[in-house]
């Protein structure tokens, strides 16, 4: 009998990257800083969901080459160090008229790439990225939403209170660092922002114990967005999963970042500790 082969499977289609000019910066906070930025890609390009994010590109500095170029290319032909960095914003503002939009970096003095970065980029300046990607969005299914992150999810927060559907209710609990760092969001009447200030705790921690005091809305069907710091995505998957009940279905709910992580770091372990979080789950729960 002939021995059976397996089809080889399909070569994923290669990622083309795009270009970005900066137009503009604004401080939206002392934490926060929005660059303006226009892409010719974006042109006529509507974008369903409020969680879109693209993936900028960074050159390493030992490497001999600059924007643009294919990434594809370097991948194949440079060794892994030189391979281009990347760095995951969520997309906001977009106008598909004339390809404008806005990005908000996190800034935490000189430590990080694309912060750094951020800060002293010049009108003018291009930047390749890959993108956009997302997944989520308010829908009408739902009467009532809450939305739990830090500064780091809160582009795609602020996306969301912007896009509810109407006569949708929101609670919005975005951590910052302090008191001083709150910025401005979405509001309207039913919705409902609460600053949770860490002043010095483990990121996530106080936002988690927030929540959690908080406990389940009651009398209207609910949907979940909870995304930021990957220890506190642990513990609020406990509280909604384990301890709640709540479908999965309800809720969209992933770690952007994780304490003592690059995001190379993060990304590559990722699979791995959502895997590990589900079967203290399913332990938990049997």
């Amino acid at each position: 009998m002939a021995a059976q082969t397996k089809e080889a499977a399909p070569k994923r289609k290669p990622r083309k990257a795009h270009e970005a000019t900066v137009l503009g910066r604004h401080q939206v906070s002392p934490d926060l800083v929005r660059l303006s930025m226009n892409s010719p890609a974006f042109v006529g390009k509507e974008l369903e969901f409020t969680d879109h994010y693209i993936k900028l590109l960074f050159v390493p500095q030992s490497a001999d080459y600059s924007w643009p170029f294919d990434v594809q290319q370097i991948r194949e032909e440079q060794p892994r160090d030189k391979h281009p960095i990347l760095r995951t914003y969520t997309l906001i503002n977009l106008n598909p008229e004339t390809g404008d939009f806005d990005v908000d970096f996190v800034t935490h003095g000189d430590s990080g790439l694309a912060g750094p970065w951020a800060r002293v980029a010049e009108v003018g300046e291009k930047i390749g990225f890959l993108g956009p990607g997302g997944a989520w969005g308010p829908t009408e299914e739902y009467a009532h939403f809450v939305f739990a992150g830090d500064e780091s999810a809160a582009p795609a927060i602020g996306a969301g209170l912007k896009r509810l559907p109407e006569g949708a209710t929101a609670t919005a609990y975005i951590e910052i660092a302090a008191e001083d760092r709150t910025f401005d969001l979405p509001t309207r009447e039913g919705v409902e922002v609460i600053w949770v200030v860490r002043n010095g705790a483990t990121p996530g921690t106080e936002l988690s114990r927030v929540v959690r005091e908080a406990g389940i809305p009651t009398g209207k069907t609910t949907n979940w967005f909870i995304h930021g710091v990957a220890e506190m995505i642990k513990e609020l998957r406990r509280f909604l999963f384990v301890e709640s009940g709540i479908p999965k279905e309800d809720v969209s709910i992933s770690g952007y970042w994780r304490i003592g992580m690059t995001e190379d770091q993060w990304q590559a372990s990722k699979r791995e500790f959502n895997a590990e979080i589900e079967a203290e789950e399913d332990k938990a729960k049997a």
